[in-house]
């Protein structure tokens, strides 16, 4: 009986051992059929950005934006969800949020965002716009949105028309950046 139980025993510690290689085994195969992840794929995964290096039958080299390397096991891209920036294209989209007065000219600040765009070869030119998108009681937040050809010049890209929008302002229109008002209603009288 005792001889049996230690049977049972052992074999339901093979199965625990064996259970995690098994299921990155089936990940494995899923992953090589379903092909969610391709070698330099740009990838968000754990608020982390970089490009898949290796893929192997355990686990993924992910080379991350400082060249750091993170070593993800296979399951994780079955188990959990994570961005590919590059599944079928490259190209993306990216927002520069500016915060300005009431009295900023938007539809002069639209006409310089085209120019910026056109300055530089990080712009693919497919598509861009200029929206007010909110107004809060001191300031409105405006929204710059232009294409790229991929992940990292869209970072480059939104870099740079932020700095340059900030600079267009400070030199054109400095009564338009965000600032604190305060009204004064006179003398309180008793």
């Amino acid at each position: 009986m005792s001889l049996l139980a230690s049977a049972g025993l052992a074999g339901l510690i093979v199965g625990m051992a064996a259970r995690s290689t098994l299921s990155s085994l089936i990940a494995g195969i899923q992953v090589a059929l379903t092909q969610p992840i391709r070698i330099d794929d740009a990838v968000v995964l754990e608020g982390e950005w970089g490009w898949i290096e290796e893929i192997n039958t355990t686990y993924v080299v992910v080379r991350l934006w400082d060249l750091r390397r993170l070593i993800v096991p296979l399951n994780y891209f079955i188990e959990k969800p994570f961005q590919n920036w590059t599944r079928t294209t490259a190209d993306i989209l990216g927002t520069v949020m500016i915060y300005a007065d009431y009295t900023a000219p938007v539809p002069e600040l639209r006409e310089e965002l085209h120019r910026i765009l056109e300055t530089t070869e990080l712009w693919d030119r497919k598509s861009w716009a200029l929206q007010v998108t909110d107004a809060t009681e001191s300031s409105i937040q405006i929204r710059a949105l232009m294409s790229a050809r991929n992940g990292p010049s869209a970072f480059d890209l939104r870099c740079y028309v932020r700095e340059r929008l900030v600079q267009y302002l400070k030199d054109r229109y400095p009564l338009a950046l965000p600032k604190q008002r305060e009204e004064h209603l006179g003398p309180v009288q008793n």
